[in-house]
């Protein structure tokens, strides 16, 4: 998997909570990327075998709202997403890490 910056920033929100699925809306909220590079970057994760995806079980007309997609890191995603962000941290110069902690101010662009 290329960690780019916006895959470190998917990656270390889904770790931030782990155990807690989430969906794309949440994801742009917490990650500030928008849907048109938010969804690229799950199905990558979903094709390496990162992450795992479900559809809610809800009726849209009793919700008022199309069901939601909600995406969780797999064992080995969580595994795998911690190592690689544990790298590009340590590729950091010294001191310059964002306010996210997620990615160094020297991480590679999109």
């Amino acid at each position: 998997m290329r960690l780019t910056v916006p895959v470190a920033k998917v990656l270390s929100a889904l770790l931030a909570e782990p155990e807690t699925p989430r969906y794309g809306l949440d994801l742009m909220g917490v990650t500030g990327l928008p849907s048109g590079t938010l969804y690229p970057v799950l199905h990558r994760l979903r094709a390496a075998g990162w992450l795992a995806a479900d559809w809610e079980d809800v009726d849209p007309v009793t919700e008022g709202r199309p069901a939601r997609r909600y995406y969780q890191l797999t064992g080995e995603g969580a595994r795998a997403a911690r190592l690689a962000l544990a790298e590009l941290r340590a590729l950091a110069p010294a001191g310059r890490t964002s306010s996210g902690g997620a990615e160094p101010a020297g991480a590679p662009a999109c």
